[in-house]
């Protein structure tokens, strides 16, 4: 197989499906734009929800692109060979036009073919839906690859764990068949198959057959149109193609890994633990670095897409610690990140200063915290009779200190203590468990499960940014939203609290637009087009050469993908709830409509 670059993947994978009628799109923001479902984009599929679900996308029905990807549900198992947090997704899309037939067999001509990656077929297995009561077994597609020439003893039945995919509890669905690479290690049982996590076969691509729409009910029923979905990661493929260890091991990582080990004065390989410390802060600093040098980055903060940027900064620095990193150094290894991505992600040197001089705050802020944590720790070891500190007084250091649990048993050894990790554990289950119910609470619902509610809320965030701008300056820009079926979230840049007066101004000139009842228009232009003709949006490389731009009457003229009333009089009355910081340089207003 070839030993391709980073780099060349990229290039070869859009040349590979622009040569068969797709149009390369670029990537979209990290950041879902009007989506409350997610945090951050998980899929390549995010951004595309609107034309799976329908809509017609300006660039055609066949669609190519490599997205920026965020995932937080594996944070903790990041250090080992496989695991990223932030990772880029190649993907290539059909809208309604090619379905299973032609999908498979341009995967399998991309991995196999010597003119393009040349993997042994001998090394390749697949996987596809066993069925259940939603949707049939896919027949369809094992015997697609059967035909393709893959041995049947290299085809696997799994249940929907494994090969049915859904973004969440709802939207567009239906069965997927994996790709995965025998990496040559030894079978961990006899009944050992691609479903096994011992690190035999490593999944390098996915092709999701969207024919479903599974609703909040949990009803699933047939889409009007059928669409392909696919995504493979660039960094597991890269590993598989170098012959690399780790995702790690490969030339995405290897100047920051080069940094850490010139920072901190080790070599990844001493042993494990330094390996394992090594992959960790590699991966959160590069997550970090794009999360803040996204169009719509965000700055750390305690909740939403700005906890888990702390979060990811904060795990960084305590394994910084363990290594030898001298304080203050994380963005040091943020600018080995920009250096090596910035030709394919301009954003990141533009943003450049924002995003060492956020890390650096972040790291200042939480050695003051951990030096805080020790002292509350020396004020309370007399305390444990027994010798042993409780699991509940474990997470309140963690917890209220951002104190890592090995740091309190390390402590706890050096005083001649024990501690209760069952009950930490306990403790820390019981947060997670709360805090994924007030999530799933907070991101039900929105745009991701288009409705006339929620489609009515997110046209009101177009007039409500055309009147920030108007009381407030051309210098407001959105930042972020989050729609639910109850209220919108509008998060836009600005230095200051707005006064009560600006406030009712906003609120005035939002439902003086409502009240004329003009018309909602949707014309597609290129971003130029656009551009002259006033529109709002992120301009740059976020667009394709079309896109569709909303106009309601005088009053707001925008870029958008997401679904608008038909007249501004179907919104009823806007009232402004609340306003407030959100953000360093970045306000936040909750509003309804009554």
């Amino acid at each position: 197989m070839k030993n391709l670059t980073s780099d060349q993947l990229r290039s070869l994978y859009l040349k590979f499906f622009e040569e068969r009628g797709h149009k390369v799109i670029p990537s979209a923001s990290l950041i879902p734009e009007n989506d409350p479902s997610v945090l951050f984009t998980t899929a390549g599929m995010h951004p595309l929800v609107p034309y799976l679900m329908g809509q017609e996308h300006p660039a055609g029905k066949r669609l190519t692109d490599v997205q920026k990807c965020l995932r937080t549900g594996d944070i903790d198992e990041v250090g080992d060979a496989s695991h990223c947090t932030f990772f880029e997704m190649l993907g290539n899309w059909s809208l309604g036009d090619y379905f299973k037939h032609e999908s498979i067999a341009w995967s399998y001509e991309l991995l196999t073919s010597e003119e393009w990656l040349g993997i042994d077929k001998d090394r390749l297995y697949f996987t596809c839906f066993e069925g259940d009561e939603n949707a049939p077994r896919d027949t369809e597609s094992h015997d697609r690859w059967v035909e393709m020439g893959v041995d049947p003893s290299h085809i696997f039945y799994l249940g929907a764990k494994h090969n049915w995919w859904i973004p969440g509890n709802s939207g567009p669905c239906g069965p997927d068949t994996e790709i995965f690479f025998d990496t040559g290690k030894p079978k961990c049982c006899p009944e050992c198959n691609p479903s096994c996590d011992c690190g035999k076969y490593l999944e390098i691509w996915n092709n999701v057959f969207m024919q479903y729409y599974k609703d909040a009910e949990g009803n699933v029923t047939p889409l009007a149109k059928r669409n392909v979905d696919t995504g493979m990661g660039l960094d597991r493929t890269i590993a598989t193609l170098q012959g690399a260890e780790s995702v790690y091991d490969t030339d995405g990582f290897a100047p920051i890994i080069a940094r850490i080990a010139e920072l901190s004065g080790k070599n990844y390989n001493d042993d494990e633990a330094t390996k394992k410390a090594f992959r960790i802060i590699a991966d959160h600093i590069r997550s970090a670095t794009f999360i803040l040098g996204d169009p719509r980055g965000v700055t750390p903060s305690n909740v939403d897409q700005g906890y888990i940027l702390r979060r990811l900064i904060r795990r960084a620095i305590r394994f910084a610690m363990q290594i030898g990193i001298p304080e203050n150094s994380l963005s040091k290894v943020a600018e080995a990140v920009i250096e090596r991505y910035c030709h394919v992600y301009p954003e990141l040197k533009e943003n450049q200063e924002k995003i060492t001089t956020e890390l650096a705050k972040e790291e200042a802020r939480f050695q003051h915290t951990l030096k805080k944590g020790m002292k509350e720790f020396e004020r309370m070891k007399g305390s444990f009779a027994d010798g042993k500190i409780d699991g509940v007084t474990a997470f309140h250091l963690y917890d209220t200190f951002g104190f890592p649990i090995e740091f309190t048993e390390e402590m706890a050894r050096e005083n001649g203590l024990t501690v209760d990790r069952a009950g930490f554990e306990a403790a820390f289950s019981e947060h997670q468990n709360k805090s994924k119910q007030g999530a799933e609470q907070r991101f039900k619902g929105g745009l991701a499960e288009a409705n006339e509610v929620t489609a009515r809320l997110h046209t009101a965030t177009h007039l409500l940014q055309a009147a920030l701008r108007k009381v407030l300056g051309d210098g407001v820009a959105q930042k972020g939203s989050n729609i639910t079926t109850e209220r919108l979230r509008f998060d836009f840049s600005f230095e200051r609290k707005m006064t009560p007066e600006e406030v009712k101004e906003v609120e005035k000139l939002v439902n003086e637009a409502i009240q004329a009842d003009v018309p909602i228009t949707c014309e597609e232009m290129t971003v130029d087009e656009a551009r002259t003709q006033g529109a709002i949006g992120l301009f740059g490389d976020k667009y394709g050469e079309k896109v569709k731009v909303y106009t309601m009457g005088k009053y707001s003229k925008e870029i958008c993908g997401g679904p608008h009333a038909s007249h501004t009089g179907e919104l009823g009355t806007f009232k402004i709830k609340k306003e407030e910081a959100s953000s360093a340089g970045v306000r936040r207003i909750k509003a309804v409509l009554q």
